[in-house]
Order: C-alpha cells, then structure tokens, then sequence
C-alpha cells in the first residue's frame, strides 16, 4: 500500500550509511533547448497539439516518479500502462515513501536527473510546498471542480476516497464505532498508516476520529485525544501497516482509504471495512508537477494521461474516485460497472478546506509527538 510514511533512501531521514546508495550520477547535468521550452509550457497549447506533446515526451524517454505503490488505487495498471502506451520507460522510486519524503527527495535530487519529475501528496504537504510546482492546465482541466484545482494548474486532486477502518474479523468483534477501538480486545491490533504530520492517509485519520468524538475540520484535538486514549489502553500498534503487514496478520486492524482496505477483502479472509456513518472523511490527494523535473515533457505527457477518460477509469479500476467522475458519467465514458460497484456512504461528506488542513496540520505538528510519540 501507499502507507506515505517510511523511507528508504532519503538523506534527510536515514543514516549516513545509506547515503551512497542514494548518491546522484556524476554527470546528470540536463539538457537546455527543447527541455526548456517543455519546463515552461502551462497547457497543451504550448507544445501545438497531443502528438507533438507525445513526440517530445518520447525524446526524453524516461519520467521518474516516487511513492506509488503498485497496489495503490491500482498504480500498478496505470504505470503499465503507460509505458506500453508511450515509449517511455517510468523509474519507480521508493514506492512505501510519504508524502513529505517525496518533497525532501525533490530538494535532495535537485538539479541531477533522479529528480521526481511529479509528485502526489496529500492535502498538507501539497499546500505546504506550492512553490515548488510547476503550472500547468490538461486538456481536460476545465471538466474538474473549481474546488478541486489550483486556478493556474499548479496543483489538482486526482482520485479520493473515504476515510474506513479495515479489520480482521476473524480476530477481533465486528466494529460498528471509533469508540469500540479502546476496547480490550483490540489490545496491540490498532495500527493508523502513517505518522499524521507527514502521511495524508494519516492525517484523515486523526480528522475522523476528531469528527467522531465531538471535534470538526476546525478543532482536531479530540482526534489526537483520541489516538492518546488508544496508546494509553495499550490498542494503538505502532506499525506502519502494507499489504503485508496485513496478510501475515500482524496489523489486524488498519485505519486507512476505503480503496486500499476494500482491495484487502479480496486478499484476506473475513477481512471487513467499515466507515463511520457520523464522521465519513472524504479527501482527494494531489497531483503536481516538480517545476525542477529533469523530464518536464514526459511529466507534462503524465498528467494529460492521468486526467484523460482512459486515466481517470484506471484509478477507478482501483476502487479510488476519480476527480473527474460527474462529467465523466454525464459524457458517459465513465466504466458505469466499475462506477456503480463503489462502496455506499451514508451521512454527509466532511471534506477539510485548504484553510483547516493548514490550521489542523500546525495544530498536529506541535502536539502529535507530545501525545502519542
């Protein structure tokens, strides 16, 4: 899964030891002319048309992305797929990283051509890290909510989902609240994916658990209260969970996006999700492009492909909502079977504004550790 949370070669977080492994080429110096032209292009119209955009994207031949697991909202096809599509090849770096990690990788990897040339963060750590984006509209970028875009193009959602909690229920009881969480017989089985100050999977979860305790997308303490509660009865598992994890029974219950929980019923016998009717947290992750890529063509061919009807089902494929599912579904290009097989939610949709994410992700980074280590 795309836990956002572990890292495996950055400088900024392992030991000195694992330095050369992450150490750049000596010569990964780019090249000026047509690279150029690409790195500044905002829309398609920049480059002519989609066939001079592929032609260019296919000059460079590589796109270098980071913290996309295979498993993740179905990555995995989409990578596939792409690369059959187009005759690029796509270097997958550290695929279990977080969000936060693949903002340090851009600083780290700047200016040699290991560089992510895309990210996609969650909600904090996109916003926090705007200036590093570069602007750019896909053909389809007027066909996504205003809410759900950057004017300019420098950031859009993608895909999202709501935030579950998946469990085994052949170890532990059927749960129907947060609040059974604290009970005894989910002693050492709790595990949330990720640290909240650096995974967006995380994050909303410490926001669902605020909701579902008396707290809003303004007041996020009584999530953190909440994670507190369930580290003082001895519930909270500090494991990073993956599919893994999962399988092996290590992490019998997992706070997490309802894709990536619902992917593990087909895995794991007895293996349940549920969400909670009085806090369903919806959320969407980012898609950017690095205003530093060493493929800024190839990144550009990404996104188009990533926004495009055949993208957009892919994610879906995944169990994940794309964020281009209303006009899709009005256009009728959305995989109607795919579409009707999501998951009900009941109650109202809170969906945190840029604004409270800010507030909140401050809020988390002064008393998060405090509180729950």
């Amino acid at each position: 899964m795309k836990p956002k949370t572990s890292l495996v070669c950055l400088v900024a977080l392992l030991s000195t030891s694992a330095l050369a492994a992450c150490a750049p080429p000596e010569d990964d110096s780019q090249d000026s002319g047509a690279g150029s032209d690409a790195a500044s292009a905002t829309s398609l119209d920049d480059f002519g048309s989609m066939d001079d955009l592929v032609s260019a994207a296919e000059e460079e031949g590589e796109l270098n992305v980071i913290a996309l697991p295979p498993d993740w909202a179905n990555y995995g096809e989409i990578i596939s797929t792409f690369q059959e599509k187009y005759d690029i090849k796509i270097n997958s770096a550290q695929p279990d990283a977080a969000s936060q990690d693949e903002i340090n990788a851009a600083d780290q990897l700047k200016g040699t051509d290991r560089a992510p040339d895309v990210f996609d963060l969650g909600q904090s750590v996109a916003l926090a890290n705007t200036d590093m984006f570069a602007p750019y509209q896909v053909e389809t970028f007027d066909e996504i909510p205003e809410e759900f875009k950057d004017p300019d193009g420098a950031w859009v959602n993608d895909y999202g989902g709501y935030m579950s909690v998946g469990y085994d229920s052949t170890k532990v009881p059927e749960v129907t609240s947060l609040e059974d969480l604290l009970g005894p017989e989910f002693k050492g089985k709790v595990a949330l994916n990720g640290d909240p100050t650096a995974a967006g999977a995380a994050f909303s979860g410490v926001v669902m658990a605020s909701v579902a305790n008396g707290g809003s997308a303004d007041d996020i303490k009584p999530g953190v209260d909440f994670f507190a509660d369930l580290k003082d009865a001895g519930n909270f598992l500090p494991v990073d969970p993956t599919a893994a994890t999962i399988e092996s029974g290590q992490t019998p219950v997992v706070i997490d996006w309802d894709y990536l929980n619902a992917a593990e019923s087909a895995k794991v016998d007895g293996w349940e999700v549920f969400v909670p009717e009085e806090a369903p947290i919806a959320g969407y992750y980012f898609q950017a492009i690095n205003a530093d890529a060493p493929h800024p063509a190839a990144a550009r061919l990404w996104q188009e492909f990533l926004y495009s009807d055949e993208g957009q089902n892919l994610w879906l494929k995944g169990g994940a909502r794309p964020v281009r599912a209303d006009a899709m579904v009005e256009a009728g290009s959305i995989d109607q079977e795919l579409y009707d097989a999501l998951p009900e939610v009941t109650g109202t949709p809170v969906i945190p504004t840029n604004e409270q994410t800010e507030t909140m992700a401050a809020y988390l980074a002064d008393n998060w550790a405090k509180a729950v280590g």
